[in-house]
């Protein structure tokens, strides 16, 4: 049986190009495909399709949101990102959403058709470079939550305010405490951190 796709995609040259690259193959065949994510939104619970590669931006709306919509109600299916953007926001947006791969547009046709392939079995097929960017979040985020391990649930807190730009006689009120109780945990937090200042405190934890 073949593999049954759809295709979000604003552009029709590259629309056009990979509805007719899938047709060749004996095993997939494109069953809709769409420039507008609202009109994919209201046709796919229908179709029900094996798996669907979606462009990011589009006129009418966001593929993101596409999938955010469509995965609950199409749980069996894979989507698939296909865009230009390589951002972490993008990136951690569509996989948050229920997307199971992400490629960038210039992934050759025959690794197009391997990632469909892949996700299709179950694997999460990721163009090397989001990849790359995956494994570089999750190790900065190792990273962040070892040097939060060291500090109390209060300095932590204290932190929190400081990353958001809050100043000492801020931080006071919204504790309910003394801009001198501030002081000393801010002075037991660069201590810990073997930092001597707010910017460098916040580097070390959060890379800002």
């Amino acid at each position: 049986m073949s593999i049954q796709i759809a295709m979000l995609e604003d552009n029709d040259g590259i629309r056009n190009t990979l509805v007719s690259l899938f047709n060749k193959h004996e095993n997939l065949h494109c069953v809709a495909d769409f420039d507008n994510p609202n009109e994919a939104v209201r046709a796919l619970p229908r179709l029900k399709p094996d798996v669907v590669l979606v462009d990011i931006h589009m006129p009418g709306g966001s593929g993101i949101e596409a999938i955010r919509q469509l995965k609950p109600i199409l749980p069996e299916t894979q989507f698939i990102v296909f865009s230009v953007f390589e951002d972490n926001d993008n990136i951690f947006d569509a996989l948050t959403a229920g997307a199971t791969g992400y490629l960038v547009k210039s992934t050759p046709p025959d690794k197009i058709i391997e990632a469909i392939h892949e996700v299709h079995q179950g694997g999460s097929p990721m163009s090397s470079r989001i990849a790359r960017k995956i494994v570089a979040n999750f190790q900065t985020k190792k990273s962040e939550a070892k040097q939060l391990e060291i500090l109390t649930a209060r300095e932590q807190e204290i932190l929190n305010y400081l990353s958001k730009g809050f100043r000492y006689k801020e931080i006071a009120s919204s504790m309910f405490i003394s801009i001198e109780t501030v002081r000393t945990h801010i002075r037991n937090i660069y201590e810990k951190l073997q930092v001597s200042s707010r910017t460098d405190a916040l580097n070390k934890v959060f890379g800002k």
